[in-house]
């Protein structure tokens, strides 16, 4: 056999696991990358987080990136050189944490790298009869195994595309396995770039758990605080709230058969834009509207959106839990309009169920690897959107 398959084998077999999950999102801000110690899989899933470290893009990289970024043209030869560049960048990444930690890389069994999606194409968005739903993360795997000189998994939204999924979300997976109680009916609602929940019904029936994207988290809102403000993002939602809501534009927002199309869906940044915006505010005439209204209004759009999207899942005579993550969480505008829209609603962090909300992208990462190596028991029902896959491919250091 050979002596790598082996070693794959050999931590297959073993009772827990260490794994180092990676996720680069839409917003562009950096690597997180976290350490979980896993034992078991399935619904016995126990994960620990050891160690989380956000390792931030610098100002080139953000720039490199967005040459390709979320566009329909883009010069071939960037995207080409940046596929392997990322990887190699992630893996150093990782080796320095490693370093700041104290912990050798022979110590980790396995990284579980996301990857850095430049681009999410679901049939309902590219609307191109004879092409099936599509997406690119790039930030190849053998990259990062041969820096790291760890076996890796990456590319994991390929295996959910080709088996009739969007490719995202999928939380669906690790929410489950983590988050599930007997007799609560939660939310996990996670506010990133795109915003997006799993529901996690009370009964713990996997066939009726589900992750769908609700709209725009931050995208938007990120984007115009570098317009406005020069800054990555508006710090503690302060813009946001010197401003009113102009209900003119936040309707014309809301014009889009994203909203109307069933569950689940997703989106990206190629929908919900800057070019977005401002057509919306054309058509509502509100091209001269002051910034802090502008981004009062912004804000108010994803936490309309995110809130229609959940009741539509919620049942009369039933409470429910909203565990929040992601970036948005954050942003006390936001969340208080969250709070003032499902008033009948408790609210937490991920952080109140042990895992950083923060971290909890690169956690779930970290948990569907684990789930390659160790699992693949569980029945999520027959489902468009949440098929029964196992997701990763391996990459060997050598």
């Amino acid at each position: 056999m050979n002596p790598q398959i082996q070693c794959l084998y050999h931590i297959a077999q073993k009772p827990e696991r260490r794994i180092i999950g990676l996720m680069s999102g839409t917003s562009l801000d950096g690597l997180d990358i976290a350490l979980c110690h896993i034992s078991d899989s399935g619904p016995g899933t126990f994960v620990t987080l050891e160690r989380f470290s956000t390792v931030p893009y610098d100002d080139e990289l953000k720039a490199d990136i967005r040459t390709i970024f979320a566009k329909t043209e883009i010069e071939f030869e960037q995207l080409c050189l940046l596929n392997p560049y990322i990887g190699r960048l992630h893996g150093q990444m990782i080796l320095d944490c490693l370093r700041s930690w104290d912990i050798e890389p022979s110590e980790v069994d396995i990284v579980a790298s996301h990857g850095q999606t430049v681009y999410h194409a679901p049939k309902s968005q590219h609307r191109r009869d004879k092409f099936p739903n599509a997406t690119l993360q790039i930030g190849d795997g053998d990259h990062v195994a041969a820096v790291t000189g760890i076996i890796t998994i990456s590319d994991f939204r390929q295996k959910h595309v080709a088996h009739g999924g969007e490719g995202a979300p999928l939380a669906v997976y690790g929410d489950y396995f983590m988050f599930s109680k007997k007799g609560e009916n939660r939310l996990l609602l996670n506010m990133g770039g795109i915003a997006n929940f799993t529901y996690l019904p009370a009964d713990e029936d996997a066939s009726r758990v589900f992750t769908t994207d609700t709209g725009p988290g931050n995208t938007i809102l990120d984007a115009y605080a570098r317009k406005l403000l020069n800054k990555p993002y508006d710090e503690d939602g302060k813009l946001a709230a010197q401003g009113q809501v102009n209900k003119e534009l936040l309707n014309a927002l809301k014009i889009n058969p994203f909203f109307d199309a069933p569950f689940p869906k997703t989106t990206g940044p190629e929908v919900f834009n800057m070019t977005y915006v401002e057509e919306a505010q054309i058509r509502s005439q509100t091209t001269s509207l002051p910034g802090a209204d502008l981004m009062a209004t912004l804000v108010q759009f994803s936490a309309d959106t995110i809130v229609d999207a959940i009741k539509r899942v919620m049942h009369d005579g039933e409470t429910y839990s909203i565990y929040m993550s992601g970036g948005g969480m954050h942003n006390p505008v936001l969340t208080k309009a969250l709070q003032q829209k499902l008033p009948n609603c408790t609210f937490g962090r991920t952080d109140d169920l042990g895992i950083s909300g923060d971290a909890k992208e690169a956690v779930l990462f970290a948990v569907l690897a684990n789930e390659s190596l160790a699992g693949g028991g569980t029945s999520f029902g027959d489902r468009q959107g949440v098929p029964n896959v196992t997701m990763g491919k391996v990459s060997f250091p050598k």
